[in-house]
């Protein structure tokens, strides 16, 4: 009688260490990404080689999508070092193609959408975590919401409407919020349903995983929340 709410308040521990290496992780990920882009933005030499030179600024582009794919659809195969050491590099590479928004924007309207994106996050973090409805449908919804999303950017690639631009970005503030609520109790039913006797590799695997994830989220609503509240230098 005695082992059973002991198992259980192991097996609550583990699941609240794995809940936090991932947004641990999530936040490293974050400020690498917040201080290369401010590093980069202040650096002539550095804006130069990335904007200067289409061939460099569009390969980091499609190295960053390359590292998402490889992170998302191989980390179990890899060793945790590798996952690690990709999810930062990662940071990093988002970090530099992200500092133009500090040359678009004024710092003090880039501080303050940070600041509203993170207590919206946090809220959508929260309710993805306690909530008792189960959110797989939504999540479903969501995903279709951010393919549309992404053909309609495209698209505006070529149209440069403004007022398309920011009808996305509404559109993209509801998608990313649904997808926050949604990753953060995915996240919580994986924690919940490892077995016990796990590495530490694969646990930590299993949070750069969620953690890149949660941290997509965020810089998409970051972004989103930018265009439409982002007073222009």
């Amino acid at each position: 009688m005695e082992s059973l709410p002991l198992r259980r308040t192991e097996a609550q521990i583990m699941v609240n260490e794995f809940i936090r290496s991932v947004y641990n992780w999530m936040a490293i990920g974050l400020a690498l990404t917040g201080f290369v882009a401010f590093y980069v933005a202040n650096s002539e030499s550095m804006l130069k080689l990335i904007y200067g030179n289409r061939l460099i600024f569009f390969g980091l582009i499609i190295g960053e999508l390359a590292l998402v794919f490889t992170i998302s659809s191989r980390v179990h195969k890899m060793q945790a070092s590798t996952a690690t050491a990709l999810f930062v590099l990662y940071a990093a590479l988002n970090g530099a193609t992200l500092s133009v928004i500090f040359l678009i924007y004024t710092k003090s309207s880039i501080t303050s959408v940070f600041f509203i994106c993170a207590a919206t996050f946090v809220a959508c973090s929260i309710y993805g975590m306690t909530t008792k409805r189960d959110l797989t449908s939504l999540g479903g919804f969501m995903a279709m919401g951010l393919i549309g999303i992404i053909i309609a950017s495209v698209v505006n690639l070529f149209v440069r409407s403004s007022g398309m631009s920011i009808i996305i970005s509404y559109i993209g503030v509801f998608v990313f919020v649904g997808l926050t609520a949604y990753d953060t109790q995915k996240l919580k039913t994986m924690a919940l349903s490892q077995p016990e006797g796990l590495g530490a590799g694969v646990i930590r695997k299993g949070a750069i995983l969620g953690a890149l994830s949660l941290y997509l989220d965020f810089i998409n609503l970051f972004l989103m929340l930018l265009r439409i509240f982002g007073s222009r230098e």
